[in-house]
C-alpha cells in the first residue's frame, strides 16, 4: 500500500462483512464499489454538509480533478 502523502489519495480501511462486500460488488460491479463509495460520501456532504465540509468537498474535487487530468482521466461509466 502507498505511504499516505500528498502524492496518493488516501486509503481508508473499514471492515465489512466478505460476503457483504461480494453482494455489494456483484449489484454495483466490481470495478465501481470505490466510486460508488466515494459518490455516496460527496452526496452526504452536499446534502447535510456545512460550510467547512462543503468547502472540503470542493478542495477534494479540485484534487481528483488535478490527478485525473496527469493520469488521462476517469474511465466513462458504462450504461447498463
Amino acid at each position: 500500500m502507498a505511504d499516505q502523502d500528498e502524492k496518493h489519495t488516501y486509503t481508508a480501511k473499514f471492515r465489512i462483512p466478505q460476503v457483504m462486500w461480494d453482494a455489494y460488488g456483484h449489484v454495483v460491479g466490481t470495478r465501481e464499489r470505490g466510486s460508488d463509495l466515494v459518490d455516496h460520501v460527496r452526496r452526504v456532504l452536499q446534502e447535510s454538509g456545512d460550510g467547512q465540509a462543503l468547502a472540503a468537498l470542493a478542495a477534494a474535487d479540485e484534487e481528483l480533478a488535478a490527478r485525473r487530468a496527469r493520469k488521462g482521466g476517469r474511465p466513462r461509466r458504462t450504461a447498463d
